[in-house]
């Protein structure tokens, strides 16, 4: 919960308010990975597929069948399995995959880091392409600029990511044969899947820049400050953007967790060794444990990501504060 307090709180009174609010957000935060880790538990022992038959095969016998149930937990009453599930989540341990036999943690280590640097470079691009078009848009507002920019970023916005993905890959991967098509070779392998994620980002970004310098270009302040004779650059950068930045800060925090967590349909096109393409094989799979785990880290970097935008949303606003 945010509110407005006087300017004369001391800087001391500010950390401590900080500091109170971040502690409630990381408790409800418990409660929160609670609720997902439930959830996707039921979930996927709702799937009607046995993973017992998926592992072994149908050739199996049924003593086969119940030995590796055994194995694998899955004999026992689905409450002490849950009870089981959240003594090992609650310590960051998922079990072991049942496809691999390894840690699921371990797995998701392994891909983690890939999806992370996915995403971050994704975030780049659309930032660096997406403020200076808004920018411009914001600035030429009514002109040819403005529309080509706003047009555009419609379209862009409604291309689906798995068409450009396999258009990508025709031209640059099979027709002009300069980047490859799949995998995590080479740095240049990230090229297109950065390309297909940042797409729908570059459009969203586009269109809040500049509906958000267009709002606060009117705004007393900016006028104040034209008044008093300030070059339109000093106008616009220190005052006129700092405002327009804090929707941008929340739809980038947003967007960064999507990134995180939705780069299934991308991984899958370009077979990117990432979470979200191990997620999608582990429900194929029916390996239980990888999925619980994928979806309650996925949950986890939402609540993380969502907590630093809020201190930065009251950062960049000298007027909002966390209340106390």
């Amino acid at each position: 919960m945010r509110t407005l307090i006087d300017e004369g709180r001391s800087p001391v009174l500010w950390r401590c308010t900080v500091l109170g609010y971040t502690v409630r957000r990381l408790l409800l935060a418990v409660f929160v990975l609670w609720g997902v880790a439930t959830v996707v538990f039921v979930i996927v022992r709702l799937v009607p597929a046995d993973p017992a038959v998926l592992i072994a095969g149908d050739s199996a016998t049924a003593e086969q069948l119940a030995a590796l149930r055994k194995e694998l937990g899955l004999d026992q009453p689905l409450i002490i399995q849950y009870a089981q599930f959240l003594s090992q989540a609650a310590m960051g341990q998922f079990g072991d995959s049942y496809r691999q036999g390894v840690p699921a943690m371990t797995l998701i280590g392994q891909v983690l880091p890939n999806t992370a640097l996915l995403a971050f470079l994704a975030c780049l691009l659309a930032l660096a392409v997406s403020l200076p078009l808004g920018l411009l848009a914001a600035l030429r507002a009514g002109k040819f600029a403005d529309r080509v920019v706003s047009v555009g970023s419609i379209l862009v916005q409604a291309l689906p990511g798995f068409w450009v993905g396999v258009v990508l890959i025709l031209v640059f991967s099979r027709t002009l044969q300069w980047l490859p098509s799949s995998g995590l070779s080479s740095p240049q392998s990230l090229i297109l899947p950065v390309i297909v994620l940042a797409l729908p980002f570059i459009a969203i970004l586009t269109r809040l820049t500049r509906s958000g310098l267009l709002e606060v270009n009117g705004e007393g302040y900016v006028n104040t400050a034209r008044a008093k004779g300030l070059p339109e650059r000093i106008v616009i950068f220190p005052h006129a953007i700092r405002n327009a930045l804090i929707p941008i800060v929340t739809v980038v925090g947003l967007e960064v967790g999507t990134l995180l967590g939705g780069a299934v349909i991308t991984e899958t096109v370009f077979s990117f060794p990432g979470i979200g393409r191990l997620l999608v094989s582990a429900i194929l799979a029916r390996d239980y444990n990888v999925v619980q785990a994928c979806v309650v880290i996925i949950a986890a970097a939402f609540v993380v990501i969502n907590l630093i935008v809020d201190l930065v949303y009251a950062y960049l606003d000298p007027r909002v504060r966390l209340a106390s």
